[in-house]
């Protein structure tokens, strides 16, 4: 009797997530701030992969013939650097640190806090309790200033430690966000089924909270990745982040704005580029959480 409690309960998670999947393709595919949020990532992520490839100058490479040349004047469609460095190729080199660097960092941030938030709305009593005040207490630091402790104990500039160091401490929201969804699922019959059929805390966790709040993670995680990247960008602006020789697109506006009076294309393509990736993200971030609005 308990097993086939337990076997209903795993076919109705399943035919819930599926139900979910094709009303997200369903609403996302009639929504026009998806298709145009999506057409500006696709291009960015394209120009950002295949943008070098297409140019005859290398990322570092030195062109002493036309130095801070502005767009259009030249070869360099988009000027040179004080340098003589096609600024172009270093805006899609840029673009695509900010990428694996935002994405990289909410993957980070989705795990940690899903699973702690999950086991601990699942656990409840004291020990919930204590994993909750953990995160106060991590809540309660400045963000801004552990962040910049981390990357200044164990390597300033460094991009793996900028992913670990961002991620570490951005999964606070999404603990309390999967920690009160799961407070919410303690009841259910799918939950109740599978305690009674002997299932382990971690495999109840895995296997049935977590999926069933498919959702709420989805929204949270696209609104997530266009915030990660602008705190990189903020970080490298103020020389906390990438340095040289990498780039990305803070470090690039960071060199522009100290340049922009007597070279304004320097600041102005970095920004435009990082303030249109972050529009399309905000767009698909949005079209997402209408599209899995259970009222809509």
């Amino acid at each position: 009797m308990i097993e086939a409690e337990a076997l209903g309960a795993d076919e109705q998670r399943s035919a819930h997530i599926a139900g979910l999947e094709s009303r997200l393709w369903r609403r996302l595919r009639h929504s026009r701030a998806a298709r145009f949020g999506a057409a500006i990532l696709m291009a960015l992520l394209l120009g950002a992969l295949l943008g070098p490839l297409a140019s005859r100058y290398g990322y570092e490479q030195l062109d002493w013939r036309h130095i801070a040349e502005p767009p259009f004047a030249g070869a360099h469609w988009l000027g040179t650097d004080r340098l003589g460095r096609d600024l172009a190729v270093r805006v899609f080199y840029g673009a695509r640190l900010s990428l694996a660097i935002g994405f990289t960092a909410t993957a980070v941030s989705v795990v940690i806090g899903v699973l702690w938030g999950a086991a601990a709305g699942f656990a409840g009593g004291r020990v919930d309790g204590l994993m909750m005040r953990i995160v106060d207490g991590l809540n309660s630091l400045p963000y801004l200033l552990l962040v910049i402790a981390l990357t200044t104990l164990f390597g300033r500039g460094n991009p793996y430690v900028l992913f670990a160091a961002i991620g570490a401490v951005g999964w606070i929201t999404m603990a309390r966000i999967v920690r009160g969804q799961a407070l919410s699922l303690e009841r259910a019959t799918f939950i109740e089924a599978a305690v009674a059929s002997g299932a382990s805390a971690p495999r109840i966790v895995l296997r049935h909270i977590i999926p069933n709040l498919a959702g709420p993670v989805i929204v949270y995680t696209a609104l997530t990745v266009p915030q990660m990247i602008l705190f990189e960008s903020f970080l490298s602006f103020l020389g906390l982040g990438i340095q040289e020789p990498l780039a990305s697109l803070g470090s690039l506006i960071r060199d522009g704005a100290a340049q922009m009076g007597s070279a304004p294309w320097l600041l102005a393509a970095p920004a435009s580029l990082l303030a249109l990736l972050l529009l399309g993200l905000n767009l698909l971030g949005d079209a997402l959480r209408d599209a899995l609005d259970p009222r809509g």
